[in-house]
């Protein structure tokens, strides 16, 4: 894919993925029921939720019900 964008390729890609999300120059959109609007990569609920996780890894266990 990197290359091919070397080449002036562009891509249409749907993921949750977050490391996906952060390729460099990437723009992101949200679907929503609102409708579908441009979103900045850390304001998308996946980063949000990756970033507290590592973050806060035996918290969020705790959260969703896991005993540490």
């Amino acid at each position: 894919m990197h290359q091919l964008v070397k080449e002036d390729s562009q891509f249409i890609v749907s993921t949750h993925s977050p490391i996906l999300m952060a390729y460099p120059g990437a723009t992101i959109y949200q679907l929503t029921g609102n409708g579908i609007h441009q979103i900045d990569y850390d304001k998308t609920e996946h980063y949000m939720l990756m970033k507290y996780f590592l973050n806060n890894t035996d918290q969020y266990l705790k959260d969703i019900g896991i005993d540490v």
